[in-house]
């Protein structure tokens, strides 16, 4: 799936005539609203109509409006391409670019690598993983100091105790 952005799950189908249930992968589940194609399974699939129910976008896709045409959609996941991706305000990013970055402090000391992102609430947590443990950083512009997406690289200011 290089080059693809996964921002969906197919959860169900809905109603007869071919619909799909999907859970939202991002921040906007509105997004779904400006997309014109989706890729399942690597295959491109071109997004006829999106409504929503309970928070859930309803999709039907070009050519597929029988319930046992889309039965083989369920559970799989929905990626778009790069181009598709929605711009994000200025210090934002996506999880996947986020992911694999490399943690140094402001004093160069390399605590190790983004290996996922947590979303619990209020703000996201950083897993990184070091050479020897698990560290958790807030991803809060007290502790994350600079995002290098060129260099692969985040620097942190940790505070006492957030490295032990």
């Amino acid at each position: 799936m290089i080059n693809k952005i996964q921002v969906g799950k197919i959860i169900n189908t809905h109603g007869l005539k071919g619909e799909l249930k999907v859970l939202p992968l991002t921040d906007d589940p509105q997004r779904f609203n400006n997309l014109n194609k989706m890729y399942i399974d690597n295959k491109e699939y071109i997004i006829e109509k999106v409504w929503y129910k309970k928070g859930f976008p309803i999709i039907t896709i070009q050519n597929f409006n029988d319930i046992n045409d889309v039965l083989i959609f369920k559970n799989k996941y929905i990626y778009i391409t790069q181009e598709d991706m929605i711009e994000l305000e200025e210090d934002t990013y996506f999880i996947f670019q986020i992911k694999g970055l490399n943690v140094v402090t402001v004093d160069g000391i390399e605590i190790g690598t983004i290996k996922d992102v947590l979303t619990p609430g209020a703000n996201d947590v950083y897993v990184v993983k070091g050479k020897d443990k698990e560290y958790l950083i807030p991803a809060v512009k007290e502790f994350v100091k600079e995002i290098d997406l060129e260099e692969k690289k985040m620097v942190i200011m940790p505070i006492e105790g957030l490295l032990e």
